[in-house]
């Protein structure tokens, strides 16, 4: 077996308007599928896997090496965040809030990363 790939989703209420984020103010490079439906290329990637909560199946977060410089320079671009940046042990997180209320989180890690 060969596991040759990550696909994950976001669901917002507009795709669109998220789309442009990803393209325009993340920079991230991309394929247009067909109709707009545009494919990220993500950057490097870990996955963990941690203990079940009820009606929590799967999440992602994006990762930076320095979240209040980081913070600034998408906050100038647009992005908007909910509350402010807190310490969770594994670094500090802050919850990016993209078009249609898809919210994403955002952290500094404080653990050793595998990227």
């Amino acid at each position: 077996m060969a596991i040759t790939g990550f696909h994950g989703l976001i669901y917002t209420s507009e795709p669109e308007a998220v789309r442009a984020v990803l393209r325009d103010v993340f920079g991230w490079e991309h394929v247009d599928a067909g109709e707009g439906w545009l494919i990220f290329k993500l950057p490097p990637a870990e996955l963990g896997v941690h203990p079940a909560k009820p009606g929590h199946a799967r999440e992602f977060s994006l990762m930076c090496d320095d979240l209040e410089a980081t913070m600034a320079e998408l906050g100038a671009k647009g992005i908007k965040f909910a509350g402010e940046p807190e310490d969770a042990g594994y670094g500090i997180v802050v919850t990016m809030v993209l078009p249609g209320g898809a919210e994403v989180p955002l952290y500094e890690p404080r653990h050793p990363t595998a990227i």
